[in-house]
């Protein structure tokens, strides 16, 4: 007699992404974990008076998502931001910012969120936005989250207006007048306005602080919720596991009081964020995490790493000259060789890293950090990742595979793909590079494994968004490589690489039995789906560890 199950899912088209079983018409599941796996009649065998039947109508039934690049604490503090995503135009951008002003008379401070860089004809400065907010303070961050802007009232309050001292690859632009244009280059130049008008603890995770002093009762409370409404969003995306890109202990502490809740509802990985003041030493404070939460729910055990900035305000690190700026390459976080320090540390104490490197030099750079690891440390099973890698070298290529190290890359990201234009972007990078930008496809031909992401709040969470971008991506100019996906290849980005990312390919990311029960029900048979349409293709239902933890 075989197990009852507690919960089924039938009528469905499964796509398991296991090649032993490809496809199956139910799936039966006890406890957290999945049972059977098979046609409709057989799953019926676990049927008991008390099991919960899930009819997925025909749609797709896929291995929960699994979001391997995320700000999962900041992305939820921004779903109440203005968003300016698609705003062009002083006009349309006054009607935004005053029709939001005009709904929160008491914030302190006003915050646009997802600009395009050329959301007006020329640059935005701080007398653009007095035209429009003078007597309020108001900024807004670019779609990348690289640059901010702001008005003459939110520099003045946070002592910005007569310029600041800032480390490497981060400024304060200055104006003809000798005072602060309103464009603020990285964290350390637009970091002041945040703090001062306390909306910084949700950044922490990426200054690599703590908050101190310490949140009151009240205001852990308040994270609290504003995680959990990190995660019901997710959920709502059909994402089960998510692999934060930016945290410190704080995160943890906060989830791990949403799971004394029972409001934990995605698998949470939370690294430790090491910037370029830290002594090598700050490293065993991220073991310490590692060693403390280790659980299928919450876990820590990696090293994120700023190494470049972005194309758009020129601060990635290039291997040559950037086309649109020539003499200039950008200002690398860490040099060389102290970035090979890092890696061989961490590297030592059996952690994994990932580092945010976009410009070819910065990835070329990286390659050579974790090159010197492997030299030093003798070779282990690290996977260490590098995140974006928007521009790369012909003779850096083979080293993802040689190295074994994984390519963590975001569909809606190339300009043109899903929410970001063709310019300015494409111009920076130059004519040259573009058969080697964003280039998914050449990677995971040369070896590498290449795992997808959304980058969220830089592009929307939805990876049905990003699988159709995979799909959908065209070469910019004729005789390009093509660098797109196939839909199984897309969705195993989102699954089977996810999972391999975090060590727990054995556990998830395929559907079979003994693996955990994380599921995603779609509204409509996926493989049907033309590629265009995929976008309506919504989930309906779900299930972490055999929860349903989203219904539509």
């Amino acid at each position: 007699m075989p197990q009852t199950a507690d919960l089924i899912v039938e009528n469905a088209s499964i796509l398991t992404m296991d090649p032993d079983t490809p496809t199956a018409q139910a799936i039966a599941i006890k406890g957290d974990q999945i049972i059977a796996i098979a046609d409709r009649d057989s799953v019926r065998d676990y049927k008991g008076p008390a099991t919960r039947v899930i009819d997925a109508q025909g749609g797709s039934v896929l291995p929960g998502f699994i979001e391997a690049h995320m700000h999962l604490f900041g992305g939820a503090a921004e779903l109440d931001n203005l968003h300016l995503a698609g705003v062009h135009g002083f006009d349309a951008l006054r009607d935004a910012i005053q029709g939001f002003a005009a709904k929160r008379p008491n914030a302190r401070l006003l915050i646009g969120a997802g600009v395009d860089y050329a959301i007006l004809p020329e640059p935005v400065t701080r007398h653009h936005l007095d035209r429009i907010i003078p007597d309020r303070p108001f900024a807004m961050s670019a779609s990348d989250h690289h640059t901010m802007w702001a008005n003459t009232k939110a520099l003045e309050e946070a002592g910005l207006l007569n310029g600041k001292q800032v480390g490497p690859g981060n400024e304060v632009v200055m104006g003809a007048d000798g005072l602060a244009a309103g464009e603020l280059r990285e964290g350390e130049a637009f970091g002041p306005i945040l703090e001062h008008f306390g909306a910084n603890r949700t950044r922490l995770g990426l200054t690599g602080e703590e908050p101190d002093p310490y949140p009151s009762a009240e205001e852990l409370a308040a994270d609290r919720d504003l995680m959990h409404r990190g995660l019901e969003w997710c959920a709502r995306h059909g994402i089960t596991s998510i692999q934060n890109m930016d945290g410190n202990l704080y995160q943890l502490e906060l989830l791990a009081g949403l799971e004394e809740e029972g409001r934990l509802i995605c698998r949470t990985k939370i690294p430790f964020h090491f910037k370029n003041f830290m002594k090598l030493d700050m490293l065993e404070k991220a073991s310490r995490m590692a060693a403390t939460y280790n659980s299928e729910w919450l876990s820590s055990g990696m090293v994120k790493v700023f190494y470049d900035g972005v194309l758009d305000s020129w601060t990635a690190v290039m291997v040559d000259d950037y086309a649109d700026r020539p003499g200039w390459r950008g200002e690398p976080l860490f040099s060389p060789a102290h970035f090979a320090e890092v890696a061989v540390e961490a590297d030592r104490r059996g952690l994994q890293i990932a580092v945010h490197s976009i410009g070819d030099g910065a990835v070329r750079a990286v390659l050579d950090g974790y090159q010197a690891a492997l030299k030093k440390n003798g070779r282990r099973d690290s996977r260490h990742r590098i995140e974006h890698i928007e521009v790369t070298t012909p003779s850096d290529v083979p080293r993802f595979a040689e190295l074994g190290v994984l390519a963590s890359m975001q569909p809606a990201h190339p300009p043109g793909a899903l929410n970001f234009p063709l310019e300015p972007t494409i111009s920076r990078i130059g004519r040259a590079k573009w058969p080697l930008s964003y280039a998914w496809r050449t990677l995971k031909q040369a070896g590498a494994r290449v795992v997808f992401a959304s980058d969220w709040p830089v592009s929307p969470v939805d990876p049905i968004l990003s699988i159709q971008a995979a799909v959908m991506r065209k070469p910019w100019a004729e005789g390009l490589p093509d660098q797109s996906f196939s839909l199984h290849e897309s969705i195993a980005g989102y699954t089977v690489e996810g999972a391999y990312a975090e060590f727990m390919e054995h556990r998830k990311g395929r559907l079979k039995p003994g693996y955990l029960a994380d599921i995603v029900v779609l509204s409509a048979d996926i493989e049907r789906t033309e590629p265009e349409a995929l976008h309506t293709v919504r989930p309906v239902t779900t299930i972490c560890g055999g929860k349903v933890t989203y219904q539509a």
